[in-house]
């Protein structure tokens, strides 16, 4: 049960607040729609709701607000807009990926993109899909940690009528088990057909909170719609004949071949068209809109037989031949559709079969008891529940990074293109002479501040938190990606291993490229190989993390790199000035020292890894980016604390 009370947003300037002093309640086991034109607030009350957006008032979500649910996205699912993931990513990858994340199993994902109807599609790149697709996608990502609550924003919005009726269909099953379902519309037909009660906004305020059974009556207008080769000489018939008899009924050509005759019924228009011998191929009784021509559809009659979506034969539809049955309809492969089991089957506009008769619309009233609804889509059942291990799992944010990292190609090609510009300039370095050995091994001229394979991994470890931003699938709920210390551990972890692999790559491809071009000569080991690996997994996993940690400050890839080029760049050079500047005091025979503290020999030289790291520190690339990390770190862990305290 979702809970609103006095939700206002705040006022941009001398324009009123876009919502003031919303409050309504949207029960559980029912489908409850925000009904309003654009810009009525149906958008900025969802935000509100979910605190993406600042303003006053509190809903509850079974009572509790969301701040206080520990796991958000197993109680709420929220679908607002497209589906906010990578485009390059496969539609199985970016559900597995979701499933590590929320601790599913990743069985999961098969289990709802079969229910969903995706299962053929699951290798297509979520940037392929259709506008359909895209919405059945969003589906299953919300229906994926089996959340009690599902809040939707204009979910048929660019639908066409079967994908539409499909979608009510689902969300009704969700509800029918028991869930609570808060859509936003903008067709009150629509609305009508799919919701069981309605909350119309005008302006950002309540005007109306009723069921839609009232909401019919009152809001929508009953017509007739009529489909007929000679729809002018009926409507001039029908008009004659009302004034004859000083009733009050309004014709409305629609367009080509359809009527809309407000104040008739079916058997007014039937027995005028037999009298006059017109030949009629759609009598149906309908939900009209607020009035003729407002919010009128797209003709589907040259895509769609009789039955099409607007017509809603179940209303006491009359075929052809004025037998007043419905015409069996099809599924796509010939067979006739038959009611889902041990469901609510729901009716060919998507919304449940008629057994509420105190939550449907009036007009569904006219339904024969004994005529069985019949689908247009056969919906599959709903995925089974789930139980989610509330327990945290230090597994379970490195899952998600390493299905985040290996999903899509860029990390590849990055590193792909890494190793070539390395082995080029390792091979441009030993024909023009004058560099070391380690420089060379490295592909690190003296001019260029970064080798590039350290540039490499400062971009790799900016993409870990950009890619979140510009797509942010994990917080699809929250709007910003969650600042947790296991997700900020996990990404370290997978960007460290990621840059020492990239290194080892570098080195061993510059070598062997310089072997086959030259020889062994520059290919030896040098004496001090220890201390210059030591410095040199320090340079690219020390990028690294400067790139993950000012791209999750800033929040921008572009952020990243930058804070990774500003070490060498600006932050060196400062550290020049200070370890140039006089000293009373020098660290001369600092190893000496180490081993009369440590009082006894460590096994294997240990004390060896102690002293190669000190000389790491103490150059000046190792200390500025000692320092650059650690500066970032404090940051990050600043802001994280400061957005737990809001």
């Amino acid at each position: 049960m979702i809970q609103a009370f006095g939700l206002t947003s705040n006022p941009r300037k001398d324009l009123p607040p876009a919502v003031d002093d919303i409050s309504f309640e949207a029960r559980a086991g029912q489908v409850t729609a925000l009904l309003g034109s654009a810009g009525a607030g149906k958008t900025t009350a969802l935000r509100l709701m979910l605190e993406l957006q600042q303003g006053r008032g509190i809903t509850y979500f079974r009572g509790r607000p969301l701040h206080r649910i520990s796991h958000p996205s197993r109680e709420v699912g929220v679908l607002l807009g497209g589906v906010p993931g990578h485009p390059a990513r496969t539609v199985r990858g970016h559900l597995r990926m979701l499933c590590a994340a929320a601790g599913v199993a990743v069985r999961r994902a098969d289990e709802v993109l079969e229910v969903v109807g995706l299962v053929s599609l699951r290798d297509e790149r979520l940037g392929t899909l259709s506008r359909g697709m895209d919405r059945r996608l969003g589906l299953a990502c919300v229906l994926l940690s089996d959340p009690h609550t599902l809040v939707l924003d204009e979910p048929a919005d660019g639908l066409s009528a079967r994908e539409t009726r499909w979608l009510h269909g689902m969300l009704r099953a969700h509800a029918a088990q028991g869930g609570t379902v808060l859509i936003t519309a903008a067709d009150p037909k629509e609305v009508a057909r799919s919701a069981d009660r309605v909350v119309s906004l005008d302006q950002g305020r309540v005007v109306a909170d009723q069921p839609a059974a009232d909401f019919a009556r009152t809001r929508l207008r009953p017509r007739v719609a009529v489909r007929s080769p000679h729809a002018a000489r009926l409507a001039a018939l029908l008009a004659k004949e009302a004034r004859a008899a000083h009733r009050s009924v309004e014709v409305v050509r629609e367009g080509g071949n359809r009527l809309s005759v407000y104040g008739g019924t079916c058997a007014d228009v039937g027995e005028t068209a037999f009298r006059h011998g017109i030949l009629v191929h759609q009598l149906a009784d309908e939900i009209g809109d607020m009035g003729p021509g407002a919010g009128s559809e797209a003709d589907d009659d040259a895509e769609t037989p009789e039955g099409a979506p607007g017509t809603e034969p179940s209303r006491g539809a009359v075929d052809a031949r004025g037998t007043g049955t419905e015409q069996e309809r099809s599924a796509p492969d010939g067979s006739p559709e038959r009611p889902v089991a041990n469901r609510e089957a729901p009716s060919t506009d998507g919304t449940a079969a008629a057994t509420r008769p105190e939550s449907a619309p009036a007009a569904r009233t006219a339904v024969s008891a004994s005529r069985a609804p019949r689908t247009l889509d056969a919906l599959p059942s709903l995925p089974p529940p789930i139980s989610v291990r509330s327990a945290p799992s230090p597994l379970r944010p490195l899952r998600y990074e390493i299905r985040r990292a290996a999903g899509i190609s860029t990390g590849f090609l990055i590193a792909a293109a890494v190793l070539v510009v390395s082995a080029v300039t390792a091979v441009l370095l030993a024909r023009i002479g004058h560099t070391p050995q380690a420089r060379l091994l490295a592909a690190w001229p003296q001019q260029v501040p970064l080798p590039p394979a350290a540039l490499g991994a400062g971009l790799i470890g900016a993409l870990a938190f950009g890619d979140e931003f510009r797509h942010p699938a994990l917080a699809a709920d929250r709007g910003t990606v969650p600042r947790r210390l296991g997700l900020l551990v996990a990404k370290l972890v997978v960007t460290a291993a990621t840059a020492v692999a990239l290194a080892f790559l570098t080195v061993g491809c510059d070598a062997e490229l310089l072997y086959l071009v030259y020889g062994r000569e520059l290919t030896h080991v040098p004496a001090d190989w220890f201390s210059s690996s030591a410095s040199w997994l320090g340079l690219v996993i020390g990028c690294a993390w400067a790139g993950v940690l000012a791209a999750g400050i800033f929040r921008s890839t572009t952020a990243g790199l930058a804070a990774v080029v500003a070490v060498p760049v600006i932050v060196v050079p400062l550290v020049h000035k200070a370890l140039e500047g006089p000293s009373a005091r020098t660290a001369a025979g600092f190893p000496l020292r180490v081993r009369e503290v440590l009082l006894m020999q460590w096994p294997f030289g240990g004390e060896r890894y102690l002293v190669a790291v000190a000389r790491v520190l103490a150059q000046p690339v190792g200390s500025a980016l000692a320092l650059s990390v650690t500066v970032l770190l404090c940051a990050y862990l600043f802001t994280t604390l400061r957005a737990r305290v809001r």
